[in-house]
């Protein structure tokens, strides 16, 4: 080392600069999102979203299937564009998408393809398809909250994870001769399994850590991406301590990975589904945590359905009211804004079929939308809100089945009866109850 910088004194002050110019060159050349200002990642600060030094809310859609129809040889990357343009046209601005999905040849009632076909191997064709879908929201000024896990099978998630690591064949519950509990218990088995809990930190630290292939910018350094979601509706059921201790862990793995963005924990919330294991107070209050979700099921949760009548509906909006008010209290104890990140319900009748009405939908989003708009404009703690989900041309092959291998993607995921849930591009009434809102909060 003496010697060298006996060398380096020889130099006149010229070829110095030109050296130093150089080596700062090479080194921008390593990841072009270097100099990304850092006031363009959202941030919390005092309790509200901040963003280019003012307070960001949106109305935004739960938007998952973006990476797999964003994937050049087995997607369809044109059908994406147009359906992020219609979204951008009626205001939304932010997606809920997945980031993340396993499933090995013989996973049901998952999404296929999948990105990760077996622990740490993976289908580059989808890797790309997340490049081009975070490349396209860049252009479109959206941010996306990006899924990493899920307790559910849709997406391969703790399941898929756990076969990998051993713990036996899935116990589907659409399969006859299995129950939701013996799915529920066998997913929760996550929280206490270190080889499947691994195999996840793995997905994790490459996602946080990939380059875009196409923008040239490492995922951690793109303030398209508004936050890390550790999983879709993880729930503690009778093993809380040990759910609440892998949340912990997993939001600290991510903060120490990426110090840019902010982790949310994907929850429902305080769901009326008795012995779920969700507390929100609990769960919440942790520093890695930086903003609170939650999700509203008028109908799966029993509170409603579209056969029944006004007096229904007007009890199911009662509920609607006290399980926001009890997580906005929350919400206000932690200082944390809060997020309705899924909400949605059937069309008329509980049809599946693709041209049945939705009076029922629209009076149900027209009474959440105004809430959330109330709340924005009331400087109170909700900021924003996603609806579930945006289906966009898609159409159900079979309505009311479940979801094969071929078929078009939708908002309604595998594991559900396909036309459940989603809207369609030609659901106009819809569509304009969701365009007034986020023109109300601009």
């Amino acid at each position: 080392m003496r010697s060298l910088n006996l060398k380096y004194q020889k130099m006149n002050a010229k070829q110095v600069l030109i050296i130093v110019v150089i080596a700062l060159t090479v080194l921008s050349c390593t990841d072009k999102s270097k100099d990304k200002n850092q006031d363009s990642f959202i941030k919390v600060e005092n309790g509200i979203f901040i963003k280019n030094n003012q307070e960001y809310t949106f109305i935004g859609a739960n938007y998952w299937q973006g990476m797999n129809l964003g994937a050049p040889k087995n997607g369809d990357q044109q059908r994406l564009m147009r359906e992020l343009d219609q979204l951008q046209a009626i205001g939304v601005r932010n997606l809920r998408v997945l980031a993340a999905s396993e499933g090995d040849h013989d996973m049901k009632y998952a999404i296929h393809p999948a990105l990760q076909t077996a622990p740490g191997q993976y289908n580059e064709d989808l890797w790309v398809g997340l490049d081009f879908l975070l490349s396209e929201m860049a252009k479109r000024d959206m941010t996306a909250v990006m899924v990493m896990g899920n307790f559910w099978t849709w997406s391969g998630g703790f399941p898929q994870y756990l076969k990998w690591a051993g713990q036996g064949d899935i116990p589907f519950p659409q399969d006859e001769g299995y129950s939701w509990q013996e799915f529920t218990d066998y997913s929760k088995q996550f929280y206490t399994n270190e080889r499947a809990q691994e195999m996840m930190n793995n997905h994790i630290a490459k996602t946080i850590n990939r380059k875009n292939s196409i923008t040239g910018t490492l995922y951690k350094n793109d303030p398209t991406i508004m936050a890390w979601q550790l999983s879709n509706e993880p729930r503690g059921y009778d093993v809380p301590e040990e759910y609440r201790a892998w949340t912990r862990k997993a939001a600290a793995f991510i903060k120490e990975l990426d110090t840019n963005h902010m982790v949310c924990l994907g929850t429902e919330g305080n769901t009326p589904n008795v012995g779920a294991g969700i507390n929100v107070l609990k769960d919440n209050d942790n520093p890695d945590i930086d903003y609170i979700t939650m999700h509203i099921w008028a109908q799966n949760w029993g509170w409603f359905n579209p056969t029944q009548g006004e007096e229904v509906f007007q009890e199911a909006m009662q509920k609607a009211d006290d399980y926001w008010a009890d997580h906005v209290a929350v919400a206000k104890k932690l200082q944390k804004p809060i997020v309705l990140e899924e909400f949605g319900i059937a069309r008329d009748s509980s049809s599946y079929a693709i041209d049945a009405k939705t009076n029922w939908r629209n009076r149900f989003y027209t009474y959440i939308f105004e809430k959330a708009v109330n709340s924005i404009k009331n400087n109170n703690p909700v900021k924003g809100l996603n609806f579930w989900s945006y289906s966009g041309e898609g159409r159900p092959p079979r309505p009311g089945e479940f979801w094969q291998k071929g078929d078009t993607f939708l908002g309604d995921p595998p594991h559900e009866l396909q036309g459940w849930y989603g809207v369609y591009d030609k659901d106009t009434t819809t569509l304009e109850i969701i365009r007034e809102s986020a023109k109300a909060i601009q």
